[in-house]
């Protein structure tokens, strides 16, 4: 049993996800994966999540949930090897960090070919955060805790791969009552500053529908 966690980030205006170089001969060389590893005997999935995170990628408390099981047979061609698989998500504060060696932010767009079924991994975790951007407060968790509303519906846009009208998005959110204004305004801007805004609760939480 095995785990491994697709690490979403906002980086440079693109969606992106963490990649680490997998070179295990003969079978895999000089290739990428996300980060991973084994489940030890005595460990839950996720105490070796939290493991493989902190010692592959020194990432600490970031959001993450369960995604699914990949249960293949082939699926790692060394040997027989069942992952449970998670989404991660970073907030700027922590990607703009200094990664570890071996590592790499990767646009989304531009996913090469990955170790074991990581593509597949990479679409299902995709798919999982279009549908709970739509109803939930997921999309804080990529963002600073301090936001300007431009800065929300860009990780709508980029996550959903499309536009979104600007004055409906703002009158939807303010609508369901998910943001409150701060009080501030950004820092070292030419033209007017916008307003900052804070979601209203840091749990993952339920909407109505809001997109």
């Amino acid at each position: 049993m095995a785990v491994d966690v697709v690490v979403f980030a906002i980086i440079d205006g693109e969606l992106s996800v963490l990649l680490g170089e997998v070179n295990r001969p003969p079978y895999y060389t000089k290739i990428e994966a996300f980060i991973g590893g084994l489940i030890e005997p005595k460990e839950t999935a996720e105490m070796a999540l939290k493991r493989h995170l902190a010692s592959k990628a020194d990432l600490k408390k970031i959001y993450v949930e369960q995604l699914y099981t990949f249960s293949e047979i082939e699926r790692d061609r060394r040997n027989r090897v069942i992952s449970i698989s998670y989404i991660g998500l970073v907030r700027p504060t922590v990607s703009m960090l200094t990664l570890m060696e071996g590592l790499r932010w990767c646009p989304v767009q531009e996913l090469p070919q990955l170790a074991y079924d990581h593509n597949k991994m990479c679409a299902v975790a995709l798919n999982r955060l279009k549908g709970k951007i739509s109803y939930t407060n997921i999309a804080q968790f990529l963002l600073a805790t301090e936001f300007t509303l431009t800065e929300l519906q860009t990780v709508y846009e980029l996550i959903l791969g499309r536009e979104i009208d600007k004055r409906n998005f703002r009158k939807k959110i303010i609508a369901l009552d998910m943001v409150v204004e701060t009080g501030d305004v950004q820092q070292g801007v030419k033209n007017r500053p916008a307003g900052l805004y804070r979601f209203k609760t840091e749990k993952l939480t339920e909407l109505s529908l809001v997109i």
